[in-house]
């Protein structure tokens, strides 16, 4: 059976990228240099990207793992009447899967001539470890210290490295609106025993939580119920919502607040960086891949004699474009995927990496208390890669149209004359 040869100007376009005698050495050697642009560049805005999904999972998961996915908040600020009904209708939705009552509020934590303004959330102990993960993780005998009446406060371990507390210390707590006595208005303090510490990984939370049994923290802000119920969801996701589903039947008992709404600056923030960085670093691909313009002019150039002779061979003027357009694209796809694949190995190995690279340098690139967290993460989504493949695959297209064509206007007679 006869093997069918591929067309010349595959063949030709092909010989074009690959060559490497003297003559055309340098135009190799162009042609490799637009060919790493376009690599790194796919590969910078693969790992930048990743990084950025990383590090907003991170950070999201942390923080899904100290607050509640749906927070049900009392109107008056005095408490709910009706918890338990309350938290027995919102555990009526399918998505609900826990829920327990708390309180928030905020208060001053004193040691000795060191004070902090701290967020005190009372909980039930049983309860909270249905909504909260980093509850669930403390350990069995810490949990079951957070007894009512015995005013035991459980810190964020950053909290108690800063204030220089260890569990069995005792701190003084100062809660708001004072009590009005002759000598004037006095501070409401009451003295708590740390009987634990709680480390999520998230650096907000654990300089600034303070847990306390949900009975005691209702006694010292002198509230006639709790704040609030926590929920969580069998999808955090879909916060938003089941929070719209379960508003209308709580009445004007109290109101509902998703994890989204929470932290809606901050998450729209991430967005903004995200595509902004997106657009810059895709200017960096347009330029590795508009110097493929430059690369095909020269080859246009060099070659005028070999594109004379096609054409008095019978070559059509969409034939020589073709040979250029394929190997101004063949760079492309070269790059393109170069680009893909190291962009990936980095990205997939950036928990090795950049650790290797912080040791080396005797530095850190995210000190925990500027960015929250502490290692670099990294989480590469097709939603984010396959545009810029597809991007840069279509810049080195759009790059070698100009070039073709002016091959193709090539006039045999013309260019043979000074051969």
């Amino acid at each position: 059976m006869q093997v069918r040869e591929s067309p010349f100007e595959w063949r030709i376009g092909w010989r074009y990228t690959r060559a490497g005698r003297a003559r055309n050495g340098f135009l190799s050697f162009i042609s490799s240099v637009s060919m790493l642009g376009i690599a790194l560049g796919v590969a910078a805005l693969i790992i930048v990207l990743s990084v950025m999904n990383g590090f907003q999972k991170e950070v999201r998961d942390r923080m899904l793992g100290v607050i509640s996915h749906i927070e049900l908040i009392a109107y008056d600020g005095l408490g709910l009447a009706d918890a338990p009904a309350i938290m027995a209708q919102a555990r009526r939705h399918p998505e609900v899967v826990g829920a327990a009552p708390f309180v928030a509020q905020q208060a001053l934590l004193a040691r000795g001539e060191d004070m902090r303004g701290v967020m005190v959330r009372g909980i039930d102990p049983a309860r909270e470890s249905e909504v909260t993960e980093a509850v669930r993780q403390l350990p069995p005998a810490v949990r079951e210290a957070l007894q009512v009446g015995r005013f035991g406060v459980i810190l964020g371990a950053e909290l108690a490295r800063q204030m220089g507390v260890r569990v069995g210390d005792a701190v003084t707590l100062a809660a708001p609106g004072g009590e009005s006595t002759p000598v004037g208005v006095m501070p409401r303090l009451k003295t708590l025993q740390v009987v634990g510490l709680l480390d999520s990984g998230h650096y907000e939370y654990d300089a600034s939580l303070a847990l306390l049994a949900l009975e005691d923290a209702q006694r010292i802000f002198r509230l006639s119920g709790p704040s609030g119920v926590r929920l969580r969801l069998s999808d955090p996701q879909r916060a938003p919502e089941v929070a719209l589903a379960l508003g209308p039947s709580l009445g004007d008992a109290a109101w509902a607040r998703d994890w989204t709404r929470q932290n809606r600056t901050w998450f729209a923030a991430v967005q903004v960086e995200k595509r902004m960085m997106f657009i810059i670093l895709t200017l960096i691909v347009a330029v590795a891949a508009f110097n493929l313009v430059t690369t095909l002019v020269m080859t246009v150039t060099d070659k005028r004699g070999d594109i004379a002779i096609l054409r008095t061979l019978g070559a059509s003027p969409a034939s020589v474009m073709a040979i250029f357009v394929i190997q101004g694209a063949t760079v492309g796809v070269l790059g393109t995927l170069g680009g893909f694949a190291l962009g990936m190995v980095v990205a997939l190995n950036i928990d090795v990496i950049v650790p290797a690279i912080e040791h080396a340098l005797n530095a850190s690139f995210l000190p925990r208390d500027i960015y929250l967290i502490s290692r670099m993460p990294s989480d590469p989504q097709a939603a984010d890669i396959v545009p810029v493949v597809l991007i840069s695959l279509w810049l080195a297209l759009l790059a070698t149209l100009y070039p073709s064509w002016r091959a193709s206007r090539v006039q045999p007679a013309e260019a043979l004359r000074h051969e």
